[in-house]
């Protein structure tokens, strides 16, 4: 006899049929017909934070007395399958979704109801004797569990994107730890200026990398306070005894993280606040990135009509009708996220003034909008780091000889002959391309040998300007 394609489900708004191998139900199949929108399923880690709520629940609600005991293990089962990466296709509405999350709370609430029912003997979609809404639910509404599973997202994610920026961090410091000593012609307005190193230049680029990795990490705190247990519009309601502090105690226990109860539950389901912060501060860390990621296609230009003081590896043919040429394509693609991911700041500003009264349902977006804005940063910054950043090389050669024909050199003149006579010499530098030096030696300002010696110790910071 050949297995029937479909199974028939019933909900408050009729029949409708369910495909008979899957193990989510009639409101989660509702949703896939009614969101054919971006064709892109929840993020994984929002699949796990979400089922890992429904598991802490379970436990609370059974330290509450409101969940009978083997119900409690058979659901906290269901779940321990899903957080072992098993049946994570099952988890399929749009990101785009109905507002706050009601069809992706449901899709969990089904996934679990009827893996449980199945393992005590049941069948899928009879729902008996553990029901989607009464057991796996229990206590819970979509205003409290999205926004939690959000939180406990994002406090996932942070650590990645805090080691990708570290690491990153760490390989400018190397590099600039290797030229310390590596003397060159800085620059101001895209023009000549004083002498500098190039450690002190990728220096600064890894000291404000990881002022960002610990602005990141100043964000986890407040994450750590979850509305869960507010139920519907922050009430409590239908949460059995003490439901709040043992399901923040559970959840605590299940990731490790400081997760407690917020002082105010409602306020946590009207306002987003807290992941407008931490989106905000990725945004802060992608507009360095963006910079640093155009101070290295400028310093890598060339090879012979740029800067090219620096050489970044070669991983690609850079053109299909210019032979040899090599681009700074991963520079380029850290660009082009960065960008993408101010456009995802931007969307996340908007929807988190989009709330309305005690929720805010644009909730699926925002967090899918954050999750890709973490992830995808993650990924470039580590590419970036590893295909680019480990293999890079000075041109140390390149740099010395910027460095003597700069203009800029003349500013070590200020404090001997007075700016006014140090701008002619600059003037006669750039008029006659010859260097500071030959000018400075033949108006017996100072020796040839005594200027380049000043130069090295500017570039030192061992003198003044």
């Amino acid at each position: 006899m050949n297995k029937p394609s479909y199974r028939t489900e019933k909900d408050s708004l009729g029949n409708l049929e369910v495909p008979f191998d899957a193990w989510y139900g009639i409101q989660t199949t509702r949703a896939i017909h009614n969101f054919p929108i971006s064709g892109r399923t929840p993020d994984k880690d929002f699949v796990h934070a979400h089922v890992l709520i429904k598991r802490a629940a379970a436990i609370a609600n059974r330290q509450g007395g409101w969940l009978d005991e083997g119900l409690a293990k058979a659901i906290v089962a269901a779940c321990d399958q899903i957080l072992a990466g098993q049946h994570l296709d099952q988890f399929v509405v749009d990101r785009f979704q109905a507002g706050a999350g009601t069809s992706h709370n449901m899709n969990s609430n089904e996934v679990i109801a009827n893996l449980a029912n199945v393992a005590l003997g049941g069948e899928r979609g009879r729902y008996t004797p553990i029901n989607p809404n009464d057991h796996v639910n229990m206590g819970q509404s979509t205003n409290d569990t999205i926004p939690t599973a959000i939180r406990l997202t994002a406090l996932a994610k942070l650590p990645r994107l805090i080691d990708a920026v570290t690491t990153m961090a760490a390989e400018y410091q190397r590099i600039a730890t290797e030229e310390a000593d590596t003397v060159k012609s800085g620059r101001t307005h895209l023009q000549d200026a004083v002498p500098t190193t190039l450690g002190r230049e990728f220096a600064a680029y890894g000291w404000i990398l990881r002022r960002c990795a610990s602005r990141l990490a100043e964000t986890r705190d407040p994450l750590c306070e979850i509305g869960l247990g507010g139920s519907a519009a922050g009430t409590g309601l239908n949460t059995a005894p003490n439901y709040i502090e043992n399901v923040a105690s559970e959840l605590a226990r299940l990731t490790g993280e400081a997760i407690r109860p917020a002082p105010q539950l409602a306020a946590q389901m009207q306002s987003m606040h807290d992941l407008q912060h931490l989106s905000s501060t990725v945004r802060d860390l992608t507009l360095e990135l963006i910079r640093i990621a155009n101070d290295m296609r400028l310093l890598a230009s060339g090879p012979r009509t740029g800067l090219g003081e620096i050489v970044l590896p070669p991983v690609q043919p850079g053109s299909s009708i210019m032979p040899g040429k090599v681009n700074p394509v991963m520079f380029e693609m850290l660009n082009q996220v960065c960008y993408q991911v101010l456009g995802q700041d931007a969307a996340i500003a908007a929807m988190t003034a989009a709330g309305q009264l005690e929720l805010n349902v644009m909730m699926p977006a925002l967090g899918s909008a954050l999750f890709d804005a973490m992830d995808w940063l993650t990924h470039a910054v580590t590419a970036t780091t590893e295909r680019n950043l480990q293999g890079l090389k000075v041109d140390r050669e390149r740099c010395r000889d910027f460095l003597h024909q700069s203009v800029g050199l003349a500013t070590l003149l200020n404090t001997r002959i007075g700016y006014a006579a140090a701008a002619e010499v600059a003037k006669e530098s750039e008029r006659s391309g010859r260097p500071v030096s030959a000018i400075v030696a033949e108006r017996k300002l100072m020796s040839r040998e005594d200027f380049d010696a000043l130069v090295l110790e500017a570039a030192h910071g061992r003198v003044a300007d």
